[in-house]
């Protein structure tokens, strides 16, 4: 199951690459005491641009975490879209990780029977395996028509599901499983209730992380260091 924890999962080489990215200004520095003991402070300074122009122009030679390269671009793209709830941008980062790795010719090609058959297995489980597979479903939606927006257009010319078709899957689901006690428990209901009411607006998000900022390749995996 998808948390919003990237934040909490922050490497010492990703504090490491914060300090000096932002040393090399007087009037930007900041201390790893205060990065690591102050939780203000440290959500302040992950906004900060020159976190994202370094990635950018060395995104094949960082030694950073993938929770922390997803969460400083992810976070990019939805404050530039006037999403500014840190909460979501943690857990749509830690669904881009998750998903980072999929093989893309599966996701170019079985991705509408990929969800139909999720949809048909929701009729034989339990309300708990119904919530998991519904909050999969939401997430694949917003990935496939996040990152992968391109193949799901070239499959529409095909005869396949548009992108409203999957924006629509992707939002019931997740105003479903917001309304689930387990995501309540996990603290995730507001997070499934906010994508689905800005679904379209995080998918054109991602479009735009797509398109300009992911360096994709040939196995569809993101360009980072581990």
């Amino acid at each position: 199951m998808i948390r919003a924890n990237c934040r909490e999962r922050f490497t010492a080489a990703d504090f490491d690459f914060i300090v000096r990215t932002l040393a090399r200004s007087p009037n930007d520095r900041v201390s790893l005491v205060d990065l690591l003991s102050d939780a203000e402070t440290r959500d302040s300074v992950l906004d900060h641009p020159r976190l994202v122009e370094v990635i950018l122009s060395n995104a094949t030679h960082l030694h950073i975490s993938s929770q922390f390269y997803f969460y400083v671009l992810a976070r990019q793209v939805l404050r530039q879209a006037s999403i500014n709830d840190r909460k979501l941008c943690d857990y749509v980062a830690s669904l881009l990780e998750a998903f980072s790795r999929a093989n893309q010719q599966k996701i170019d090609n079985h991705a509408h029977e990929y969800i139909s058959d999720m949809l048909i297995a929701l009729q034989r489980v339990t309300p708990e395996q119904a919530f998991l597979l519904r909050a999969h479903i939401g997430n694949y939606s917003l990935f496939l028509t996040g990152i992968f927006h391109e193949s799901a257009q070239r499959r529409r010319e095909r005869g396949g599901p548009d992108l409203k078709f999957y924006e629509q899957i992707g939002r019931t689901n997740y105003h479903l499983v917001a309304e689930h006690e387990t995501a309540k428990r996990c603290e995730l209901d507001d997070v499934f209730e906010n994508l689905a009411e800005q679904f379209r607006g995080v998918r054109l998000a991602l479009n735009e992380l797509a398109d300009r900022l992911l360096n994709l390749d040939d196995d569809a995996r993101l360009a980072f260091s581990l």
